[in-house]
């Protein structure tokens, strides 16, 4: 790995070829008991014991709004086991977790907890469904107890069809092909993918979840909610949830601060989405400027 990947991987733990493990923003507040993850708010994971990893450090979209590094791994030969990416993200985990040993403030019985993470979040950088073995990676972690929450951009149903997670999410930033070309750019068109991925999710034993990340004057306007609307009314996820777009990291080359939406301007879209669709508003976390809708059975 050359020294610009690794500045710009500042904070990863490489894992074998082609993975990574990071600590998230809230794991490290929870252990100082300064609040959680609003996954644990919603969905009822802990957020002291989440590991967040990827096993696919590359990507087929260049999206406007992504905060991580673009320039991900090139040229690696052969793919790593899902039993060795298992066991070395755990250890990964516990490199990282040493580090708050010596923290003022931190819990010390959250942070022996941690060191059994019992929850991952397979999302961290890149599109994990472009490794091969995936279905056989959640089923690992499943082995060793985890709850598994998978992170998609959509593109490849066919993975989708494979993988059976605690919960999977569909990350839907456009509402039709021509905002998908223009805010996901792709490296070619492929809209008819996500469609049919929005129909596996559908189809899912999974707990399902799609994601809008919401961009002021690109995906807020009277246009999205209708379309976003007649989508989630089509596919019928369990739940939406209406998140912003924060101003971080690479994203600032791309975008600028008022593209990033206040929570009130969230809480007002998920209004306008409740009244057009058969979902209603069942929570909020403020800190992270999200919504989540729950589909009324």
């Amino acid at each position: 790995m050359n020294e610009k990947l690794l500045s710009e991987l500042k904070g990863y733990q490489i894992v074998g070829r082609h993975s990574a493990v990071k600590t998230c923003l809230w794991l490290k507040k929870s252990l100082k008991d300064e609040g959680v993850c609003y996954k644990q708010k919603f969905y009822g994971i802990s957020s002291h014991r989440c590991l967040q990893m990827s096993p696919a450090l590359m990507c087929n979209q260049s999206c406007i709004y992504c905060w991580r590094p673009l320039e991900l791994l090139k040229g690696f030969k052969g793919w790593d086991e899902p039993v060795f990416i298992v066991e070395e993200s755990i250890k990964a985990q516990h490199r990282l977790l040493s580090g708050f040993h010596g923290t003022a403030g931190v819990n010390r019985k959250k942070l022996e907890e941690a060191y059994k993470p019992n929850q991952v979040a397979i999302s961290l950088i890149g599109e994990p469904t472009l490794y091969p073995m995936l279905p056989e990676l959640i089923e690992e972690y499943k082995k060793r107890g985890f709850t598994t929450f998978l992170v998609t951009n959509g593109t490849n149903p066919e993975m989708l069809e494979r993988v059976n997670p605690t919960q999977l999410y569909i990350s839907l930033t456009a509402f039709d092909e021509e905002s998908h070309l223009a805010l996901n750019r792709p490296r070619r068109s492929n809209w008819d993918k996500i469609l049919r991925s929005l129909e596996v999710l559908r189809d899912s034993s999974s707990r399902t979840v799609a994601r809008l990340t919401l961009i002021k004057g690109y995906n807020m306007d009277e246009k999205a909610i209708r379309e976003y609307s007649r989508l989630i009314e089509k596919y019928e996820p369990d739940f939406i949830e209406a998140k912003a777009y924060m101003y971080l990291g690479y994203s600032r080359l791309r975008l600028k601060r008022e593209n990033m939406p206040e929570h009130s301007d969230i809480v007002e879209f998920s209004r306008k989405l409740a009244e057009n669709t058969s979902y209603e508003i069942k929570m909020e976390s403020e800190p992270s400027r999200v919504v989540l809708l729950e589909r009324v059975k």
